[in-house]
């Protein structure tokens, strides 16, 4: 009897926003993958050795293959299944340019406004408000439609949500009671979706030694 065909193989870590919207891609799909949350001050071997980047996330597909962007993540998972239509092919160069805005300049805003202690030269809310100019953009776009593109889920907003989420809990008081109303339940939705819930749950550190299979 042929041996079953392995799962493909997940590197994670719980609090990435990189991992997450790999992970809320995956779980949207309906697919299964062993799950290895990384410890990330003491990174296996083992996905080094299959992404010299070390960072997460990284899928290993079957045939070996491995993917260790992001996006490529994502768009693999919704090229097996896509049921409710996040591609949005009619939407993509928007939908594509909107992702770039966000893993680029809001993305370096982001990290100084969070880590604002490493970046001396400016105060933190200095950060904030570059960091703002992004907000504003997705606000006024939240004005017009219930999500970011239009009134239907895509892509970009489940590519954006978990760094708006990182965003909001630098100083959740603040952001709670700020302009952004719109964007606010707009978050608020993602952070209560079971899909969201559904790939947070907590997992222990996976290691060669320990054997320890988990499953996405």
């Amino acid at each position: 009897m042929p041996m079953p065909n392995p799962l493909p193989i997940l590197y994670s870590f719980r609090r990435c926003p990189y991992a997450m919207r790999a992970r809320l891609a995956i779980r949207y799909s309906n697919l299964q993958v062993e799950l290895r949350e990384v410890d990330l001050k003491n990174k296996p071997p083992e996905m080094i050795l299959a992404s010299a980047k070390a960072t997460v996330p990284v899928l290993i597909l079957n045939d070996q293959t491995v993917l260790d962007e992001s996006l490529d993540i994502m768009y693999w998972s919704l090229q097996q299944s896509d049921t409710k239509n996040w591609l949005q092919k009619n939407h993509q160069s928007e939908i594509e340019q909107l992702i770039q805005q966000n893993d680029q300049s809001f993305k370096t805003d982001l990290d100084h406004y969070k880590y604002a202690d490493r970046f001396p030269q400016q105060p933190p809310v200095y950060y904030r408000q570059q960091a703002e100019q992004f907000l504003k953009l997705l606000e006024q776009r939240l004005t017009k439609h219930t999500f970011l593109i239009h009134d239907a889920a895509t892509l970009a907003d489940v590519a954006l949500f978990p760094f708006i989420r990182q965003f909001a809990y630098v100083d959740i008081k603040w952001f709670e009671t700020s302009v952004y109303t719109n964007l606010h339940r707009w978050l608020t939705y993602w952070l209560e979706s079971d899909l969201f819930l559904s790939i947070m749950r907590k997992h222990s550190n996976w290691s060669s030694e320990k054997q320890n299979i988990t499953y996405l």
